[in-house]
């Protein structure tokens, strides 16, 4: 099982943003922004494109779904979908809310959040995606 699955099954604490029963969302814990979450699929897939055309439909239905939760949470222009990442083998979207495309450059430094701002970011989310 990996780090993702764990995640998902609650082996490994997450602040977790949104949930059901195929997929998970919680704050990425190096973020770009406040904000940033990862959707990952409960079931172990590697590769996003492996997914079958009806899967991946519901993945970026309930992607969109958490990126309205986001955008409502910390008002932006827009919210980035990337998918990216070769350091976890399980497919995972990033969710990056953002002011300019700047908001969505990997290369840049990640912010320092405390487990309390960590936790607030997440139900702030979760609230909002309700």
């Amino acid at each position: 099982m990996d780090i993702f699955s764990k995640i998902a099954a609650g082996e490994i604490p997450s602040y977790k943003c949104a949930e059901n029963d195929e997929f998970y969302a919680f704050l990425d814990i190096n973020p770009l922004v406040k904000g940033h979450t990862l959707v990952i699929p409960r079931r172990e897939v590697d590769y996003f494109f492996d997914m079958d055309d009806e899967e991946l439909a519901r993945y970026q239905k309930f992607a969109k779904r958490v990126a309205a939760a986001i955008k409502r949470a910390f008002p932006c222009r827009k919210v980035a979908q990337v998918v990216l990442g070769l350091e976890v083998p399980h497919a995972h979207i990033h969710l990056i809310p953002m002011q300019s495309e700047a908001d969505a450059d990997f290369r840049r430094e990640k912010l320092k959040l405390s487990e309390e701002e960590f936790q607030a970011i997440a139900d702030k989310i979760l609230n909002e995606f309700k």
